[in-house]
């Protein structure tokens, strides 16, 4: 049986949340959220991690993790760098930050080499979702079908102001038929929305949402840095351009290379867009504790 790797997204500056919130506590005995889908993970049957970060951040990252996943998991790490694979393009001047998640799931060519699962590092994604993505990975992924785990819209906003959101345009046949971005939604399980520039529009209540957890074969790897020099070829002036991973993902379905099954969870998401999030994500993961769901120590 295939086992799966998960690749966590945790290169970022924070910059929304003004915080190393990668790294904050939020557990009794001081884990991160990144912890608890390790744990999941782990459940539900990944032998690997492979973390993408910062090359500036690696030594405070290994001393945070290592200690704790020692001989729980085999573990590895990317760093994502403005240069790779940038040969051949001159990097403007004003161009400082790396080029987005699919060029940072592009710095594992070499390091991924199998089927995986990529989450941000800091989102509460829970242990139905891990459990459909590991089932996806060991029985039905190959070059030709990918998967995206897919959350219900109203188990996703945050109290605290808009978020963004990819929603899911499903096909008759359960998969992908596009995604739009939408850079504003709010609301609450009774009534959602969005703005654009010309107003707010409703969206319905069964919408469904990528988080960014996807199920893919190495070969978004490749097909990545095809498009990625495509990109980079366009966009290179751009200073806040990004190689997304819908990108990519928009682009496997609309050239014809496969399908993207789309694979629902009940599981609710939650995570730290907001700083005036982290109680909320504290009083979630205490209930969790003190329900069973998890222990008071993931790794004792």
């Amino acid at each position: 049986m295939i086992q799966p790797t998960l690749v966590i997204l945790a290169a970022g500056m924070a910059s929304r949340y003004g915080s190393m919130k990668q790294t904050q506590s939020f557990g009794p005995s001081g884990e991160t959220i990144m912890e608890y889908s390790i744990y999941d993970a782990i459940k539900a049957g990944f032998k690997k991690v492979v973390f993408i970060i910062r090359e500036d951040f690696a030594e405070t990252f290994k001393s945070l993790v290592e200690p704790k996943l020692a001989g729980k998991i085999e573990i590895d790490y990317v760093f994502q760098k403005l240069e790779s694979f940038t040969e051949g393009h001159q990097i403007p001047a004003e161009r400082t930050k790396p080029w987005g998640t699919a060029h940072a799931l592009l710095c594992c060519k070499g390091t991924v080499n199998e089927p995986f699962a990529v989450i941000n590092a800091d989102d509460f994604y829970g242990r139905d979702a891990f459990e459909k993505a590991a089932n996806f990975l060991q029985n039905k992924v190959n070059d030709g079908t990918w998967a995206v785990i897919a959350y219900h819209l109203k188990n996703t906003l945050s109290e605290n102001g808009s978020v963004s959101r990819g929603v899911i345009d499903v096909s008759a046949a359960g998969d992908m038929a596009g995604i739009n971005e939408r850079t504003k939604v709010y609301g609450s399980a009774e009534a959602m929305f969005y703005e654009d520039e010309t107003g707010e529009h409703a969206l319905p209540n069964d919408s469904v949402v990528s988080m960014n957890m996807f199920c893919f074969a190495n070969s978004f790897i490749s097909l990545s840095e095809n498009m990625f020099q495509n990109f980079l070829t366009n966009n290179i002036a751009n200073p806040k351009s990004e190689f997304f991973i819908p990108l990519v993902v928009d682009g496997f379905i609309k050239q014809g290379h496969g399908v993207v099954n789309v694979v629902p969870t009940e599981a609710k998401w939650f995570g730290v867009t907001y700083k005036e999030d982290a109680p909320i994500v504290q009083q979630s993961i205490d209930a969790l504790v003190q329900s069973g769901v998890y222990p008071n120590n993931l790794w004792a």
